[in-house]
């Protein structure tokens, strides 16, 4: 058995520290815009519902729900849930001046703004930002002189503003926020396999673990891609080129559920990795290869889910690995390490499937190509034509 050779802890904390802030810092970059837009509307709404009243508090709350549920809806479907929040106040707000506060009020006033959220077929952030303004009114800020329309004109306005911000100014491009929520999960994905690789070279085992914590937080990339997509699938009929929508739609919908796939795949492989290198230190030289070969058939796919006629390439890079990995299987190996390849051979086919290929395609494809019967060139080409 291998001496695997155990690293300062400062030495191996540093890099994982390193690569979370990175990537925390791209999350930060990436929702830019989206906070700076949040914030004008926010201050906007407070501006022009000060002529109404002297402290519009649910001006700036309105506007700030609004804006998070219905960018990049259709606008008749952003009124509705503007709308919604609105009359959710309005309605708090009279549950609370009939019946006063108290623990069964708030917990009345909580439950039924829940309820009328969800019947507006809200999410869960809308759902959960109701209860939260229900809240407030029943406790923070009480009605006290009567019936008043202030703070449903308050909302009103809020919600005016979160519409003007997200559907006028600064509508949102579904094409576009597709693949600005793929690029995230395709490049953290390719950094853990590329990391992996490094730890199965050099029988690293913080590097390893490293890759595993990589590939983990790629969950919350994936769930926002998750997002994008369903956006899309309401908004691309009001979109500006809607034939363009309905053709790159279904890539990035069977781009997403097939990442989610590898993704699940290599966070198993990440986990193999680091049990093989703990016990049997480096692996072949061919298995580090290949899982570079993955990490560049994920960069790859990026280029396909942007323009078609990548598809080649891609598929190649994930027939190559597979092929690559499967080579050294006639090899005495540790069962941990044949575990590692039959991962890097299901991620491959997840690929080989983002990347446009049916199920059977790929699948025959993938024993092509890792049998020897032809080159994965080859194969690649022979499928795209088919394709």
């Amino acid at each position: 058995m291998a001496l695997v050779v155990e690293r300062p802890r400062i030495a191996r904390t540093l890099p994982e520290v390193r690569g979370a802030l990175a990537r925390r810092r791209r999350r930060v970059r990436t929702q830019s815009l989206n906070i700076a837009q949040t914030a004008i509307a926010a201050s906007a709404a407070w501006a022009l519902a000060s002529f109404v009243n002297a402290k519009p508090f649910f001006a700036p709350v309105s506007a700030v729900v609004s804006l998070g549920v219905a960018r990049g809806r259709r606008t008749t479907r952003a009124i509705e849930l503007a709308l919604g929040v609105a009359v959710g106040i309005a309605v708090a707000d009279l549950i609370v001046l009939a019946l006063g506060t108290g623990t069964l009020v708030i917990a009345l006033v909580v439950a039924l703004s829940m309820m009328a959220a969800l019947l507006l077929g809200a999410g869960n952030i809308l759902v959960n930002q109701a209860a939260v303004s229900a809240i407030l009114i029943a406790t923070i800020q009480p009605p006290s002189h009567g019936v008043s329309p202030t703070r449903f004109i308050d909302a009103l306005i809020g919600g005016a503003v979160a519409l003007l911000v997200g559907q006028v100014l600064f509508p949102r491009d579904p094409m576009r926020a597709m693949g600005k929520a793929a690029r995230p999960v395709l490049e953290d994905l390719a950094l853990g396999l590329r990391t992996a690789a490094d730890a199965l070279r050099d029988g690293d085992v913080q590097r390893a673990e490293r890759a595993l914590e990589i590939v983990r937080a790629v969950n919350d990339d994936i769930t926002a891609f998750f997002d994008a997509v369903t956006m899309a699938r309401e908004t691309h009929p009001v979109y500006r080129d809607p034939r363009r929508a309905r053709e790159r739609l279904p890539v990035y919908a069977e781009a997403a559920r097939q990442l989610d796939f590898a993704v699940r795949n290599t966070r198993v492989l990440a986990r193999r990795v680091v049990a093989t290198v703990r016990r049997h230190g480096p692996q072949p030289e061919p298995v580090a290869e290949a899982l570079e070969l993955l990490a560049d058939s994920v960069e790859a796919l990026e280029r396909v889910l942007e323009e078609p006629g990548h598809e080649v390439e891609s598929r190649r890079l994930a027939l190559r690995a597979a092929a690559k990995a499967t080579s050294v299987l006639p090899e005495d190996l540790p069962m941990s390490t044949v575990v590692v390849i039959g991962q890097i051979r299901s991620t491959a086919l997840d690929l080989l499937q983002g990347s446009g290929l049916s199920a059977d395609e790929a699948q025959r494809a993938l024993d092509a190509a890792a049998d020897a019967e032809e080159p994965p060139t080859e194969v690649a080409m022979r499928t795209t034509e088919r394709g």
